[in-house]
């Protein structure tokens, strides 16, 4: 992946500003490209946009392939004559101008959404049917999933009938009868999504701009990836997982991270040559611009944690697959832009991968004043390797300005020292220079740390719920003086590109 020297911006869909409390793929998003042109970046990088559930993560979705219908614009299909203003204008979205309520959306943007499916399904176009034609081997099973998931008041596909938890042919072709027009609204909803979001990629694209999407490694246990394809997961004789997903203890947690999702049967999906790997990350590769692999790590080796264990101390390292599946990958769709979540724990064999891959990895500048990390100064910029993609902080840290708050005394002196900051309240400016100023092909900032926000606008504080992935950015905020002043510092660092 050849990068030119350059710089982008990290943004999720879910933040940008909107009247109907969630950020949309409508004219905010088009508005906050124009200001990424007018600061002269190069990169929009934003988090998965497949649909999320339970916790509101989009790193635990109920599909790796589909679009999360929340983005789907309200403005764009009352354009289309499939809503009325008077049906979604008026609607109290809950929460705040800053601040996500996904309970609200849950409960009110499905009514809407239909009654644009059900006008949409009066006379649908040829288009939509290219669309369920062309995206069959994925959205057959969604549309069924979801529908059998509303059937069962929202509950896991493990606590369904036996005969859909199992997917048993007979059961499910009834349903699929009963239920074609359920069905239909799942799949009409993903080609409102994908129509918008191909609109919204080549606005971007043909002003300069490229797209930065994510892979989340691992897939929720309740989805329909696991639900419809088992025999690829470690899971027992019920279809519960034998062990699950999670990081060891170190220095941020003494039991370490336990996230419960279910492992990969790594010998399954080589033996038929990673053919599930290969159609989803060539599917993700032509969603976006440029793919970034989350928890890269996992393909050399895996955190493997008993089912039923309290927490993460007492799991093991398990083999993963290794260069082994980016060649077969290679092979099967050519090179693709792919960057490399390579974090965490870090072995020589991890290192070996990343370089076999060719891929850049990534470098956090907040970990690099990290003074509990033995090799903190790997993530300081006199170390960077050109050939890397580095970040002030990504979604799971916090804010820049949070960060000087929350962190060590002896960290936020180191930092302040090593970047000569005087002023704590242009703290952030300081920070986000040193990392335009390094050696690092591509730079990703943070929304929040280019407009100086605090903790209370953190994406995600990882092993917590209830307040991750609801921060929203106000109207207005992204205006011609900051436009100007991040273009300024753009050329004076060169990733005018």
């Amino acid at each position: 992946m050849l990068i030119l020297r350059s710089s982008g911006i990290l943004m999720h869909i879910s933040s940008l500003p909107s009247p109907y409390g969630v950020g949309t793929m409508g004219k905010d998003a088009r508005e906050f490209v124009d200001f990424l042109v007018r600061s002269g970046q190069s990169y929009w990088q934003i988090l998965p946009v497949c649909p999320t559930s339970y916790g509101d993560s989009p790193y635990q979705s109920y599909s790796t392939f589909a679009g999360n219908p929340y983005f789907i614009d309200l403005d764009k299909l009352e354009q289309e004559g499939l809503l009325e203003a008077c049906e979604f204008k008026d609607i109290d979205w809950g929460g705040t101008s800053e601040k996500v309520d996904y309970g609200e959306l849950y409960n009110k943007r499905y009514p809407v959404l239909k009654l644009a499916a059900e006008r949409f399904l009066q006379a649908p176009s040829e288009a939509f049917d290219t669309f369920c034609a062309e995206n069959g081997f994925w959205l057959e099973d969604y549309a069924l999933f979801m529908t059998l998931k509303n059937m069962n008041d929202g509950l896991p596909w493990l606590e369904w009938e036996i005969a859909c938890r199992n997917h048993d042919s007979k059961a499910l072709e009834n349903i699929g009868e009963e239920k074609k027009d359920d069905i239909l609204f799942w799949k009409v909803l993903q080609f409102f999504f994908f129509s918008q979001w191909h609109e919204l990629s080549a606005y971007a694209n043909e002003r300069g701009i490229d797209i930065i999407g994510d892979l989340p490694f691992y897939v929720a246990l309740d989805s329909v990836d696991v639900w419809a394809h088992p025999e690829l997961f470690q899971l027992d004789g019920e279809r519960q997982p034998v062990d699950v997903a999670g990081c060891p203890p170190d220095g941020f947690s003494a039991t370490g991270q336990l996230w419960g999702n279910p492992l990969f049967d790594w010998n399954v999906h080589r033996a038929d040559g990673y053919s599930w790997w290969i159609r989803r990350i060539g599917y993700l590769c032509k969603v976006y611009n440029v793919l970034r692999i989350d928890h890269f790590r996992g393909f050399d080796s895996y955190y493997a944690i008993p089912h039923d264990a309290p927490d993460a101390s007492s799991g093991r390292w398990q083999e993963g697959p290794g260069i082994e599946l980016f060649r077969a990958m290679e092979e099967a769709i050519g090179p693709q832009r792919i960057i490399a979540e390579d974090l965490g724990f870090m072995t020589d064999s991890v290192r070996q991968l990343l370089k076999d891959s060719g891929f850049p990895g990534m470098k956090v500048l907040e970990f690099g004043f990290d003074t509990r990390e033995p090799n903190h100064a790997d993530y300081l910029p006199y170390n960077y390797p050109e050939h890397c993609v580095a970040y002030t902080g990504t979604h799971d840290n916090d804010t820049v300005q949070g960060w000087f708050t929350s962190a060590e005394p002896a960290d936020v002196a180191l930092a302040k020292d090593y970047m000569r900051i005087t002023n704590m309240s242009d703290g952030h400016w300081d920070m986000m220079k040193e990392l335009w100023a390094s050696v690092a092909e591509l730079t990703i900032v943070q929304a929040q740390d280019i407009l100086g926000l605090g903790s209370e606008s953190r994406m995600n504080t990882p092993s917590t719920m209830g307040a991750n992935w609801s921060w929203r950015a106000l109207p207005g905020v992204f205006d011609e003086n900051l436009a100007g002043k991040l273009n300024y510092f753009t050329k004076i660092y060169g990733r005018d590109a």
